[in-house]
């Protein structure tokens, strides 16, 4: 069961004017299931994105990111986005990418687009072979789905190990316009950042200058999507994009030092954390909702750099899951994350408001009893002073629990 996530009310999802969104049961692995969407951008939409750092990037990645360099060199409009799940088409080589021109080519036909003008997505089993003869036979049902509503389907559509659609939406004041911001994502496993396997779409009909677009999604992904670990592996597919639709009735934001482009770009960034943290709270076989919170570091680099060295330590994710106080684990998480000047009696660590260590020692008025309060508790925040700076950061994380193996060793059954 997720930590703390219901699923979706689809009628609190704002529709997006300029999109809409189609889904249908194209058998990509298993029948029956939800396993096709697409996107339909209407003219003037601005898109950006970014994507895995993972150098064995899919198929559709490279072809996502060959087709947005065309369209920010002033070259063709996205004008929509496929999505399929059950096959990463991952591992593929050059018959990889030929199935995913040949996805994109099938929608660009039935949409009297240039195949240029399409992003693919795919999500599911790496180095099985793309079945694009029956995304391109799905193709006709998915668009004949299309609606402004249909978030709550998508968030549906695009589910692999996910236990629970995830979908979020909200609306601010730009000027006198209300303007409206919905995203779906994906994700369980396969999570570690620089961008992880996770899918992440964000719409909002704000107008927006298209120069600041790309700029604005590696920052959201950067404060959100690259801040979550489930497993530290990267994923081959992680893909982010952002859609402005520029049909709310504002000025257009030039600039994000305005107070509507701070308003704006607080509201967009609300929605891709909730995005974000949705994927760790469904973390395969996760029972725990962890933040790590680094504190007084010289840099923001190195704040996450131990963060990071905690979120992945096995140690301390199985003493989470068995709400085991092995506090001792998360110190030595701390002298191991690189830093080679480190002075651990500057070190203070806290467990939610509980001073676990001070000075690099055990706090002598802290209590076992204490401890194992705080880590029976679905949601637990790490706090660590490292006492050599004002940096900080955070990173959301989960524990690791027997249905994390027992998901992961059944994957492809």
């Amino acid at each position: 069961m997720p930590v703390n996530l219901p699923a979706p009310v689809a009628a609190s999802l704002h529709a997006i004017a300029g999109v809409r969104i189609g889904v249908a049961e194209a058998g990509v692995r298993k029948a029956n299931r939800k396993d096709l969407t697409v996107f339909l951008l209407d003219e003037g939409t601005c898109v950006a994105g970014v994507f895995t750092q993972n150098r064995f990037c899919a198929a559709p990645v490279q072809i996502c990111r060959e087709h947005l360099a065309g369209n920010l060199a002033g070259g063709l409009a996205i004008r929509a986005m496929v999505i399929n799940t059950g096959n990463a088409n991952a591992g593929t080589g050059v018959d990889g990418l030929a199935r995913a021109r040949q996805t994109c080519e099938a929608l660009a036909w039935q949409l009297d687009l240039k195949p240029a003008q399409i992003l693919p997505f795919s999500t599911g089993v790496i180095m099985e072979p793309l079945p694009v003869e029956r995304i391109s036979a799905g193709l006709p049902a998915a668009i004949g789905d299309a609606a402004p509503a249909h978030w709550g389907r998508a968030a549906e559509g695009i589910m692999t190990t996910d236990t629970v659609p995830k979908a979020f939406s909200t609306q601010v004041q730009i000027g006198t316009a209300t303007v409206s911001i919905t995203g779906i994502s994906k994700g369980a496993g396969m999570i570690r950042p620089n961008m992880a396997t996770m899918l992440g779409f964000l719409a909002t009909d704000a107008c927006i200058a298209p120069a600041l677009l790309q700029p604005l999604a590696t920052e959201l992904a950067e404060q959100s999507f690259n801040r979550i670990t489930i497993d530290g592996d990267t994923s081959t597919n992680d893909s982010f994009i952002v859609m402005a639709t520029q049909r709310a009735a504002h000025d257009p934001i030039t600039s994000w030092d305005s107070a509507d482009g701070q308003a704006l770009k607080a509201a967009l960034l609300s929605v891709a954390q909730q995005l974000a943290q949705a994927i760790v709270r469904d973390g395969e076989g996760a029972t725990k909702f962890i933040t790590v919170r680094v504190e007084g570091g010289k840099t923001s680099e190195e704040c996450r750099q131990v963060a990071y060295a905690i979120a992945h330590s096995p140690l301390v994710k199985t003493a989470f899951f068995a709400s085991d106080p092995n506090l001792g684990r998360i110190l030595a998480a701390v002298g191991y994350a690189g830093i080679d000047d480190l002075d651990q009696t500057g070190i203070d660590l806290y467990l939610d408001d509980v001073p676990v260590a001070l000075q690099g020692g055990r706090n002598p008025d802290y209590r076992e009893e204490d401890g194992q309060r705080v880590m029976q508790q679905s949601e637990i925040t790490v706090r660590v002073l490292l006492g050599r700076g004002n940096a900080a950061d955070t990173v959301w994380t989960c524990d690791l629990s027997h249905d994390y193996v027992t998901i992961n060793a059944d994957y492809r059954s």
